[in-house]
Order: C-alpha cells, then sequence, then structure tokens
C-alpha cells in the first residue's frame, strides 16, 4: 500500500509512463469494491472508473448517458460532465487515477430521462433531457467546481449552493423535453434539437453568448425531428453556394453549416445553413442503404468528410457495426463515398472527430477508435485501431455498455460514459501521463503531508480558518469542523484509512491529503 501511495503523489509532481490498469496481452483487469473485472483492450490502458452508483442519485435504476469534457482555463484542470438517470455528474479528473466525484445536477422537474445530453460553452454547461415534461434547458457555471466538492453534493439554483439556472424558452417557443443539444461555439449558438412541441422537432436556435440570459433566434421545422446535429462555421472545400434552394449567397465559406442526423419515418442527413436564424434555408439531404434509424454524424477537421453512424441497422438487418462516410466536396451534391462495416455485432451511438482519427461509443463492443486516412479509402477494412471494451461480456446488438465518449482534453486522457459501468478514463498506452499540479495555489499550507497521525493547516495571511472539511476522493465528507477562526488547525487524522484525501477549507480552497500509516 504504502509503495502504491507514493507512486501517486510522485504523479502530481511529474510525468511517468504509468498507467492503473495497464492493456497486457489485450486485457485489462480492474479492481473496484473489491471485484475484479476484466476489460478486452487494444491500445487503451485505463487510469480508472467511477462507478455509475456514486454518479448518480440511488433509485435502484441508474443508467449513464452523455458525456462532455471542460477544462478550466484558469489552471488547466479537467473535468468529466456525464449524464445520467436523474442527474448530470462533475467529477474532476486532473488526477485521473485518482478522480474526484465533486457533486450533481438533480433533474429539473423529478422526472427521470434515459436520454441527457450536455454541452459546454464559455465556462458553462448546458444541460437538456428528453421524456421528462417540462425540464427546460439547465445551465451551470462550471467555475463552481474550483471549490471542490460541494458540501451535499448536490448543485442547487441557490446562489450560495452553485446557482443552478433553467431556461424554458421565450419568443414564443417552449423548451420542455429536447433530445439533444449542440453548440456552435465559434457564434455562440446553441442548437437544441428532438424538443418536444417545438418546431416539430426540428432544430431551435439559442443565442448564449450571455451564458445566463439565453434568448431564441429562430428555429427551423421545414424536415421534421432532428434526433442529433452538429453545426460549424464553414471552412471546407465547397466555396461555391450553387443550389437552386439557396438565395441571396455565392459562397458557403464562413457559413453556419448545420447537419441534422433526422432519424424516424424519413431516415436522412438534412444540410442547412442557418447563418441567418431568422431564415434559415435548406441545402442537400444524403440518405444511405437499409436505414434504420438515422442517429448522428461528425465532420472530419478539413469539413470534407461526414462521419456517420445509423443506430438500429444492426439490429434490423443483421450487419456489423456500420460506419457510413459522406464526401461533401459539394454541399449542394453530397455523395456516399464508402462504408465501413466492423466484424462486430455492436451496435454504433455517438461517434467524435480528433484529428486523424474517428472514436466511437460503439455500445456493447465499448471505445473504438477508426483511422480517418483508411476510414475514407475504398479498401477499409482495417480501419479499427484500438479500442477498450467497456462492457465485457458481449458484444451483440443491444442497448447496453458505451453510450458516449469526449476525446478533446489536451492531455490526452478520454472519457467514456457507459449505460451499466459509469464513468471510464482511457488513455493511449506507452504514453506519458502528466498530472497538472493538483492543490491550487494558496496561503493556506498542510504539514506534515503525507502524515500518519495530524497535519496542521496554516496561513500565511492575515485571513483565518473558518472551516475545514475533509472528503474522501469519491466525494463522501469524513470530517467537517466549523467556527473555528484560527490562523492554524491541527487536523487529526487518525480515524482516516491510508489514502488521499481533500480538504477543503473555508468553502474556497481545496488541498490534497496523503493519509499513510
Amino acid at each position: 500500500m504504502l509503495k502504491k501511495l507514493l507512486i501517486v503523489t510522485s504523479l502530481f509532481i511529474g510525468q511517468l509512463t504509468l498507467a492503473q490498469n495497464p492493456c497486457v496481452n489485450g486485457f485489462v483487469t480492474h479492481t473496484l469494491n473489491g471485484i475484479d473485472t476484466t476489460y478486452p483492450c487494444d491500445g487503451y490502458d485505463l487510469l480508472s472508473r467511477v462507478p455509475i452508483t456514486t454518479l448518480a442519485t440511488t433509485l435502484g435504476n441508474e443508467e449513464g448517458s452523455d458525456v462532455w469534457g471542460w477544462t478550466d482555463p484558469l489552471d488547466g484542470k479537467e473535468y468529466a460532465i456525464v449524464g445520467t438517470t436523474n442527474s448530470t455528474a462533475f467529477v474532476d479528473i486532473s488526477d485521473p487515477i485518482n478522480p474526484v466525484f465533486l457533486g450533481r445536477i438533480e433533474t429539473s422537474n423529478g422526472n427521470t430521462s434515459f436520454w441527457r445530453d450536455v454541452k459546454v460553452y464559455n465556462n458553462h454547461a448546458f444541460i437538456v433531457a428528453d421524456g421528462v415534461g417540462s425540464h427546460g434547458m439547465q445551465i451551470f457555471d462550471l467555475t463552481n467546481l474550483r471549490i471542490g466538492p460541494n458540501s451535499d453534493l448536490t448543485y442547487t439554483s441557490d446562489p450560495l449552493d452553485g446557482n443552478v439556472n433553467v431556461f424554458y424558452g421565450d419568443n414564443g417557443i417552449t423548451i420542455g423535453s429536447c433530445h439533444n443539444i449542440v453548440i456552435n461555439e465559434s457564434e455562440g449558438v446553441a442548437y437544441l434539437v428532438g424538443c418536444g412541441g417545438a418546431a416539430s422537432g426540428g432544430p431551435v436556435f439559442v443565442d448564449i453568448t450571455n451564458p445566463q440570459s439565453p434568448t431564441i433566434s429562430g428555429s427551423y421545422s421545414g424536415k421534421g425531428y432532428t434526433h442529433d446535429a452538429q453545426v460549424i462555421t464553414y471552412n471546407g472545400t465547397d466555396n461555391n453556394a450553387t443550389s437552386p434552394t439557396v438565395t441571396g449567397i455565392t459562397s458557403y465559406i464562413g457559413r453556419q453549416i448545420l447537419l441534422a442526423s433526422n432519424g424516424g419515418s424519413n431516415d436522412r442527413v438534412v444540410i442547412l445553413d442557418v447563418t441567418d436564424k431568422s431564415n434559415p434555408q435548406f441545402i442537400s439531404e444524403i440518405t444511405y442503404p437499409n436505414p434504420g434509424y438515422a442517429h448522428q454524424g461528425w465532420f472530419t477537421d478539413d469539413h470534407r468528410y461526414f462521419i456517420f453512424g445509423d443506430e438500429t441497422d444492426e439490429q434490423n438487418f443483421g450487419f456489423g457495426t456500420r460506419t457510413f462516410v459522406f464526401d461533401l466536396l459539394d454541399l449542394d451534391n453530397p455523395v456516399l463515398a464508402t462504408t465501413y462495416e466492423s466484424s462486430l455485432a455492436a451496435i454504433d451511438h455517438n461517434g467524435y472527430v480528433k484529428g486523424d482519427k474517428f472514436y466511437l461509443a460503439n455500445y456493447r463492443a465499448g471505445l473504438r477508435v477508426l483511422d480517418i486516412p483508411t476510414l475514407i479509402s475504398s479498401n477499409n477494412s482495417n480501419s479499427e485501431i484500438a479500442y477498450f471494451d467497456t462492457y465485457p461480456s458481449s458484444n451483440s446488438a443491444n442497448f447496453n455498455g458505451a453510450w458516449s465518449t469526449y476525446p478533446y482534453f489536451e492531455s490526452g486522457n478520454i472519457i467514456i460514459s457507459d449505460i451499466e459501468g459509469g464513468l471510464f478514463i482511457v488513455r493511449p498506452s506507452n504514453s506519458p501521463l502528466s498530472t497538472p499540479e493538483f492543490s491550487i495555489k494558496n496561503s493556506f499550507s498542510l504539514a506534515p503531508n503525507p502524515t500518519n497521525s495530524n497535519t496542521t493547516i496554516s496561513t500565511n495571511k492575515t485571513q483565518k480558518i473558518k472551516t475545514i472539511e475533509v472528503y474522501s476522493v469519491i466525494g463522501k465528507k469524513v470530517y467537517f469542523k466549523d467556527n473555528i477562526d484560527q490562523n492554524s488547525f491541527v487536523l487529526n487524522t487518525d480515524h482516516l484509512a491510508n489514502g488521499i484525501y481533500l480538504v477543503k477549507i473555508n468553502s474556497t480552497t481545496t488541498k490534497k491529503l496523503v493519509v499513510k500509516k
């Protein structure tokens, strides 16, 4: 145990080529709460896992859904934001081997949802949920996470406790239940899709340039229900607007282009110009063979290709996991360039592009990583280059396992939300594990640290220590003391087991404490 603690402590001050659970001979074995689980893998190590029972409010039917990430511009710390059946959970993963559960936002109207989606803009999280009635769009200032774990692990509408706001619409449009949200950060607009009763389920445009005071600037209902979408400020290969349906422009360069995955009775991908929110214009649409349910896709970085997945074609037709590549050399005349079919039966769900890789949450097959140059080629049978299987018992075509993934952290760490398994943090094998300094630099200090019995908390400024809270790395409060009003305080740690703890001082500063006996 002592050796493990010393290794973990060293991670705070340097770089080590180290994984908590390395992928060896195609497998990772991970122990959580005394239970060993073996995960198939290729090219990815498991750093840690936070179970769904930690992330969600305990109701007996907890499940995970969407996941997104936030990097604090102040200090570069990384955070995972995880949708669950009944809440949205926040986890500090700046030390990825020892993630810290900080707290959650409960669903806004008390109803549970198996479809909760979140995106980030300007240090705020924007959250929607489907099938829950008058949920609205929740808004949360992520800088609240700098303080450390919330005192009762629940952020509320109280300004002193996180200040969660809810937007229910304006300008004649009501935002109740929505299936999804996407944000084009370059213009500060959120696009809500699949909203019951609004724009026939088509995209609703919400100006979030002032995150705490959003306004609806338009919508589009011309092609019916949209399940998911991506919106970009276009900088691709098509510099001519030749479609007879688009008027008043000569080039798509610099325009706001929306690709809508419209699942249902009329499965297709719809391309819109949404630059003028009061007058969105249809450009073209794409169909493909044997549709089941048009689900989700993502542009390549050069805006040339759109990599897309259908959610139920594997179940309906017996295909292996199918990934479609649409060539958008000409936005007015998109074509299906190629199709990749995996040898696995698993259903594909959310996929995202980073550089030359496509990161696909593949339900029961876990995270699958595809090489984009190979994927777009005519011979793409070897597109898959790595994977981490979060659902080891089966790769069949059922709705379990990896729901989504977020591959955009500068550290190189990747997070996966798993319906049953919770949050997984993985990293490419044999890559340096870089962990920023965990404690915020301030006037408080802890000594000795590590400690075997007591540590003294002190300050070198005139401010006094008023309250002390101590949390385990999963966010459980194990100690509290208030009304201290001193410049130093001796914290007795005899009652604490060996491990890493977070000491929260005056509800504003969090320090790491290592206990080893």
